[in-house]
């Protein structure tokens, strides 16, 4: 069976390896695309082809229509073009091609979107940061005067956004040079973020919001149409050099069930909480592999696996195998040669 992983995040390369590390019997050909010849998982896949620069849209999914076509693809796993690509099922099914989308078109259009999807959760033992909107100085200054007689340290992010970019903490003592003298990383001075919204005029849409000082969970899943299958859930310290640890709370499990019900995730996703004020907080979802997918699966569940044979096959003879609760993981950097 031909499986096709177009261009996506890093994760891939872990996600392929533990993919063809539990096909024993050799069931999985996986193919992976790029539009960089030299990128790592193009040495982990049976199979790589370039992509085309330049393309988007449309134009891309014409593209990946060709290649299933081409290429006999009989499974499709997007990354790049993945909300669109989640609306255009029926056409690659015309020609054999099965597309193995996170969620529907619209639900991935709203976990694209900060606060829109904080609007739409119900979840009372985990919700999101308490947060306003903004999009120009005069929004920021009433948003910021609302929170800041709640909470005493806020922050901003934008409300699309990946990997954290555009996250910073409001420092209301220093300025902007005076962190970054400081080696104060996330931080921005709150006079000088105001001084720039004034000179932005309207810009992208914002979040103002209740920072969280707590721990950091991130939960990698595998959900079948809203069902939860599987989940692991790392726990990141406060220190680095640490690893992470494998803690399976209760109230995070539910959570998960929960949110993958409500949203009718599929396959691999990724649900990132956060601790303040002793509580626990929605930070956000993502509908894809996580970057710490490989030490999830060290705990135990083979989740690029089991997501794969259950969209297959069906999740009824799936076999999911118990969490190592409690344990440590990290992952180790190992030097190679590129071809």
């Amino acid at each position: 069976m031909r499986v096709w992983f177009n261009r996506t995040f890093s994760s891939v390369y872990a996600a392929i390896g533990l993919i063809r590390e539990a096909d024993t019997a050799g069931r999985f050909h996986i193919i992976y695309s790029n539009a960089n010849p030299h990128v790592a998982a193009a040495r982990a896949a049976h199979e790589f082809h370039a992509e085309p620069t330049g393309i988007k849209g449309d134009d891309y999914i014409e593209w990946c229509l060709a290649f299933c076509r081409e290429h006999r693809v009989d499974v499709f796993i997007p990354g790049r073009e993945s909300t669109a690509l989640a609306g255009q099922h029926a056409r690659f099914a015309a020609q054999g091609t099965r597309v193995l989308s996170a969620a529907s078109q619209s639900v991935l259009e709203l976990m694209h979107d900060k606060a829109e999807f904080y609007a739409t959760v119900d979840l009372p033992a985990a919700p999101p940061a308490v947060c306003r909107v903004f999009e120009d100085l005069a929004q920021f200054d009433a948003a910021h005067a609302d929170l800041r007689a709640q909470f005493d340290t806020l922050c901003v992010k934008p409300s699309r956004s990946v990997f954290g970019l555009g996250f910073s903490i409001l420092d209301e003592q220093r300025s902007s040079a005076a962190l970054l003298l400081d080696g104060a990383a996330y931080r921005i001075g709150l006079a000088d973020f105001r001084r720039g919204l004034a000179e932005l005029g309207t810009h992208r849409t914002m979040l103002l919001m209740e920072y969280l000082d707590g721990h950091e969970y991130s939960v990698d899943c595998v959900g079948d149409h809203g069902r939860l299958v599987a989940a692991v859930a790392r726990k990141k310290p406060m220190t680095a050099g640490q690893g992470q640890l494998i803690d399976m709370r209760s109230d995070i499990v539910d959570a998960v069930t929960k949110l993958a019900a409500s949203y009718g995730f599929n396959g691999v996703f990724n649900v990132q909480f956060r601790e303040g004020a002793g509580a626990l907080r929605l930070l956000e979802i993502n509908p894809r592999m996580s970057g710490g997918i490989g030490m999830a699966c060290v705990a135990g569940p083979n989740l690029p696996y089991i997501a794969l044979c259950g969209f297959v096959d069906g999740y009824d003879d799936v076999v999911v195998a118990p969490v190592r609760d409690g344990i440590r993981v990290a992952e180790l950097a190992n030097a190679t040669e590129l071809a």
